[in-house]
């Protein structure tokens, strides 16, 4: 049996006793460790658990997935994924690959960033597309995510913006020469996405456009979610290029229309109180 198991955003003790119950009977543990990270080390899970973890990279997954499998064809065998294990698109695939070899497979669900961005205020059910801003680079700057957002927001709609993760990334050089040479880890900060989000509304200002999204949009920055050290602040797309959060893993909503108690709750949480002055909420059922 494969088992797929989500650890929640926080630290060992998020798991389901479900999931505890399902490492614990498994032979192989593998944690996955390129789509997210939990507050905690994967000493501090092993120890929780009672288990050695095998970490999990992209490449592993990619170019093993078939080992790991084989191996879950003649034990139990549990894949470890922060928050929900279909929080990222990336393992459909593993579901997949184990039904084609024949390999039955469980799900145990848990919480993800998808979800308890409810924590700020924004009703779930206003949220549109979600979206990813990945890093941009002296060469590529893509502006595909700002499009969504300002169709989210045009229809009325919040939109979670997940910010990009750069981990055993190697660069273009060593890539090309083949060298198996990675680059530091880096977790993009609300900060970098508000900048680039401001450099995008500038650029296509000064080409006449009126964007649907200005540097006074209300937005809401959020950075370790279900953390002890879990962080809140809402104000406008320029503030939120400033505010301080501290370490990753951050995350951006831009809101939409908000409903008047979606609005109160911001305020809990607001930089300056007068980022709201010349916000008018729409929604009123």
């Amino acid at each position: 049996m494969l088992y797929l198991v989500g650890l929640g955003l926080g630290d060992a003790k998020d798991i389901t006793v479900k999931g505890l119950e399902a490492v614990r009977r498994c032979r192989r543990v593998y944690l996955e460790a390129y789509t997210s990270v939990l507050t905690v080390g994967k000493e501090a899970l092993e120890e929780f658990y009672g288990k050695e973890l095998i970490l999990a990279d992209r490449e592993m997954v990619e170019q093993e997935a078939d080992s790991l499998l084989k191996e879950a064809d003649v034990c139990d065998v549990a894949f470890l994924v922060v928050g929900d294990p279909f929080g990222a698109t990336t393992h459909s695939d593993l579901v997949l690959r184990a039904v084609k070899l024949g390999i039955p497979y469980k799900v145990i669900h848990n919480a993800s960033i998808i979800n308890a961005v409810g924590c700020c205020g924004l009703q779930l059910y206003n949220f549109g597309e979600t979206v990813s801003i990945v890093f941009w680079t002296d060469t590529w700057k893509p502006e595909s995510f700002f499009d969504k957002i300002e169709k989210n927001r045009q229809n009325g709609m919040h939109t979670l913006c997940l910010l990009d993760i750069k981990v055993k990334e190697q660069s273009l050089e060593n890539l090309m020469k083949g060298r198996k040479i990675y680059e530091p880890p880096r977790y993009m900060s609300v900060n970098q996405a508000a900048e680039q989000l401001l450099a995008i509304i500038q650029n296509r200002t000064l080409q006449g456009e009126k964007p649907e999204i200005t540097e006074n949009t209300v937005c809401v920055a959020l950075a370790r979610v279900g953390a002890l050290d879990e962080k809140i602040a809402s104000g406008t797309l320029q503030q939120m290029s400033t505010v301080e959060l501290g370490a990753p893993l951050h995350s951006l909503i831009v809101t939409g229309t908000m409903h008047p108690l979606e609005l109160e709750m911001l305020k809990l949480f607001s930089v300056d109180s007068s980022s709201f002055e010349n916000n008018v909420c729409q929604r009123t059922t």
